[in-house]
């Protein structure tokens, strides 16, 4: 069973631009440590989780670490939530 020795949940970075603000996805990750030892940082957006030494595959842990949680409507949309908002702009 592989150790997880860090654990980012998914979220939108908010940038402040010129004319308002900019929201980019940053997706979570896991870092891990393998049974052999290696240290490998996973997504769930990654095409491969094998571990590069001893091809143990991570897909379990990191599916049910990651995608298993369920981030609320204001971690998902946080435009929404913007105390700066105002009613005259585009609707979402």
């Amino acid at each position: 069973m592989p150790k997880i020795i860090e654990r980012v949940e998914a979220f939108y970075d908010v940038q402040e631009v010129e004319f308002g603000r900019v929201y980019r996805w940053s997706p979570g990750y896991l870092v891990l440590e393998c049974e052999c030892g290696e240290s490998l940082s996973l997504s769930a957006c990654m095409l491969s989780s094998y571990c590069p030494e001893c091809a143990s595959d991570h897909a379990p842990t990191v599916q049910g670490e990651l995608l298993d949680r369920r981030l609320g409507d204001e971690a998902l949309h946080p435009w929404r939530y913007s105390e700066a908002r105002e009613d005259g702009g585009i609707p979402f």
